[in-house]
Formats: C-alpha cells, structure tokens, sequence
C-alpha cells in the first residue's frame, strides 16, 4: 500500500465553487474525509484575484451568494471586496476555512484502476509532493488565471505610457487627471469606465463592436422587502427563485423574440443615456442579445458617466500605438496616459490539470460531459462549471449535491468505481451555447456535451435542479469494487 496521504475527495479550488462543495461535503457525505487544495495564498479565487477598480458581480446577488447562507447586504449587485469578505465569513462560519490548503498548486491527476484511487501532484513551495485520493472533484472555475487573453495589438511596444491588464491591477495607479484608454467592450470594461471616470480620470472605452448592455439596479426592493415579512432562510429562498425566474424569462425572450429583446435594451439604454443617436453608434451590435453573454451595469453608471461627459466611447479599430496614444483606422488619434487592456481572458478547463487515466492522457477537448458534471470514461472525477446565462453558483451547488448523492450511494453499496460510459456513435455538440470570442478561442480544449439526457449541459435551473436532484445516479454509469 502507498504511504501517501489518502483522503475520500479532493476538492480543487477554494472560490464559490470549492466553498460551496465543502459545504456540501461536510453536510451530505459527513462520514468522508477530504480536503480542499487552493494554488494561491488566500481563498477567495476569482474575488480575491481581481483587484481592478469597481470590480463587481454581474449576477445579482442573491442567487451568486449560496443557498445556504443567503446574501443580507443591501447591495444586490456588490462588489469584490464585499463578496471575498462574504466568502471568508462563510468559508469560517461553516468550518470551510481549517480544510483548506493554500499554496497547494494541482498540477497533474493520475487514475489507477488497479488501485482504484487518484495519485494528485501538487507544487507547493517550489517543490513537487503527491497524495491520493478516491474521487477527485475539480472547482477552479474555467479561466485562466495566470494568463490572460493576449490580441497582440499592433506597436504596443511603441507606446511609452502604463500599459495595464485588469488582471494584474497594479496596487497603487493612480489615474485622477490622466487620460486612460480602456481597449473592450465586455463585462471587464463596462465595470472599469465608471470607476475610472469615478477617479477622477479623462476616461474613453475603444471598442471594435458594441456589447449590449442592460442597467439593473443595484439594490433589489422587492428582496428588501421580503427580508422584512419572511424569516431569514425563507427570505433568502423567494428572493433567490424570483430573481431565477426573472433571468430565465430575460433569456428565453432573447432566445424567442430576438427583435423584442434588441428593442427593449436599445430603448433602455437611450433613456440613460438622453440620445439615440449614441445607442445607434455605440450600443447596438449586429448579434441578438445572448448570442454573446449580457453585460450588467448597476444602476446605470456606465451610461450616466458618459452622459455626464466624464466618459467617452469610440467605436473603431486600432491601426497602431504611437507614443502617446493610439491611432485608429480612421485616421484619429486617441492620446493615452495609460491604456487599459481589457481584452479578455482564456479559458482553462479543469485547471490546466495533466489528467492521466491508467497511464492514457485524457485532455479535456476529447472528452464528453456526463450531466455537465463528470467525463465519459473517466472513473472518479466531477467538474464543477457553472451557468453561462445565469449566476455561476446556481448550477454549481446543484453540481456539488449530485457529486454527494453519488458518494453516498458509492458508500451505501459498498462501490470504490463510478464512470459515466457514453453510447456509441452519440453526436456531439458544443459544450457553451456562446458566440464569445473567449469561447471559440477555446475551442480545442472545451469537451463536448451529448445530444440527449444525461449528455446535455442545459442552461436551465429548474430543468437541472429536477435532474440533478432526483435523477437516478445509475443511469449510464458503470460501478466497481
């Protein structure tokens, strides 16, 4: 027998996905051992790794926020550093934190069936060390987070101002009375144009093609009121089903009635803005709202900064940079103090984990997704993605209660072995229903989902939460002792 340190799961990741599945862990499968293994020094993930201005949710919060420990802030859409500290206090409260291992960077997963577990390597401190597991249960989300997306834009190296990625915000740039140039158009740069406006800098978004934006507000009334007639727990629970019923309806009417949905946005953004002409120039883009995913601004704050003249946007394409600036193919020139690089980041599925199964390389981009939690033919191993047209949390707790059903049924009839085996000659079909640029640049690494249930990842709470919940965990699935 190996003298490894052994234990029943490991979770990889201590962001909302690994905080959430330790939860789940401790309450649902009591009697098992495990451990959560984070890279960083903190926990936290996405939350604690950008620091950039306004840095802020996208989905309300109460349904990002966990069922189990409802979201009480009055801000409904908050920001970063709201959202760690409420991580923390739910990773403490729980007894989430004292599992968890920082440091711990997974960097390959070798299955052996003939000993029917996991050997995991780990770099910590510059030095490789290994430990084993029965299941191994991956929450580090699917970005990159050492590396960003890179356009290589045309004489950057020309420019001799700051050049700033969003995901390596520097501690102390201070941009009052400088002109700064953010370069997107995504949810990264409608977050950051305010805020810098808000700073105090002259402040343009470059973009090559308008995103549609949508304003919500930034504290929810109705939730507000429900926290005052219901108990704590039922509050959470209303506030949480009325805001996933008002996403899906915002989905499904983008999905159905594109021409509606374009209309809505375009009228909504003209009100806050006081001109059609800058919606027809700006923010009305040539796809149907969901195509690509829908930017949130809270309250606003985007189309007030640049209808107040503290911010600009121009809609054009880099030609090249110059030392002050940028010149665009139209001939203008954008001058720059600092140019803010919001141009994406990458996605990374499983962690960039080297996934080994009997001594075979299993990479993510030929595999197929078993209930949008596990792999075909990979025994052991669950993955934790979350919704693309909705909070990334929704479908993430339900993934972690069905890896617990899974191990308690394993437990209950005595099974070391679960792999989901896929029919033969199933069409594939891409795993996210997005035209994002981040998603077909990652398109050799993305699996693939199925054509038919249990192969389908859906975008659908309520469908998810009926089969995730209830559906039979044999279906599919070979077991072994």
């Amino acid at each position: 027998m190996s003298d490894l340190e052994h234990l029943d799961v490991l979770v990889v990741g201590a962001g909302l996905s690994g905080i959430g599945a330790g939860y789940r862990l401790s309450t649902m499968s009591p009697t098992r051992t495990w451990a959560i293994l984070e890279a960083r020094d903190s926990l936290g993930g996405t939350w604690d790794l950008f620091r950039y201005p306004g840095v802020r949710s996208d989905s309300d919060m109460m349904t990002l926020g966990f069922p189990f420990e409802p979201w009480t802030d009055p801000d409904a859409i908050a920001d970063g550093p709201k959202i760690l500290d409420y991580l923390r206090q739910t990773a403490e409260k729980h007894g989430i934190a004292e599992r968890i291992r920082l440091g711990h960077k997974v960097v390959a997963a070798d299955w052996s069936s003939h000993e029917a577990r996991w050997t995991v390597t780990v770099e910590r401190d510059g030095v490789r060390e290994q430990l084993t597991c029965g299941f191994l249960y991956l929450c580090s989300g699917y970005y990159d987070y050492e590396r960003p997306h890179d356009p290589q834009l045309p004489g950057l190296d020309s420019f001799e101002g700051e050049v700033v990625h969003p995901q390596f915000w520097p501690d102390h740039l201070d941009v009052a009375g400088r002109k700064v140039v953010v370069v997107g158009s995504g949810a990264t740069a409608v977050t950051l144009v305010p805020a810098l406006a808000e700073a105090g800098a002259d402040v343009t978004m470059l973009q090559r093609t308008p995103t549609w934006i949508a304003s919500l507000p930034r504290q929810d009334r109705v939730r507000d009121v429900m926290q005052k007639v219901l108990p704590g727990r039922a509050a959470g629970t209303a506030a949480r089903y009325k805001n996933v019923l008002g996403t899906m309806g915002v989905y499904e009417l983008s999905r159905r009635r594109p021409a509606v949905m374009r209309s809505l946005l375009a009228k909504g953004a003209a009100k806050s803005l006081g001109s059609t002409d800058l919606v027809a120039d700006h923010f009305t883009p040539t796809y149907d709202p969901w195509d690509q995913r829908l930017c949130v601004v809270p309250d606003g704050d985007l189309f007030e900064a640049v209808r107040s003249g503290r911010a600009h946007v121009v809609t054009d394409t880099i030609d090249t940079f110059v030392p002050h600036g940028i010149r665009l193919h139209s001939g203008r020139e954008l001058e720059a103090d600092v140019v803010v690089t919001a141009t994406g980041l990458r996605i990374k599925i499983a962690g960039g984990i080297a996934i080994t199964v009997d001594g075979q390389a299993r990479p993510t981009g030929d595999l197929t997704v078993y209930r949008g939690v596990m792999f075909a033919g990979v025994p052991n191993l669950a993955v934790c993605v979350g919704y693309v047209n909705a909070s990334w949390t929704l479908r993430a707790d339900l993934a972690s209660r069905y890896v617990c059903r899974l191990l308690n049924h394993m437990e209950q009839n005595a099974w070391r072995v679960a792999t989901p085996h896929a029919p033969d000659g199933m069409a594939g079909q891409p795993l996210l229903p997005l035209a994002s640029g981040y998603v077909r640049r990652a398109e050799g690494e993305l699996p693939q989902q199925g054509d038919a249930a249990p192969w389908l990842m859906r975008q659908n709470y309520l469908l998810d939460r009926r089969d995730m919940l209830r559906s039979d965990v044999t279906e599919a699935m070979s077991f072994a002792r």
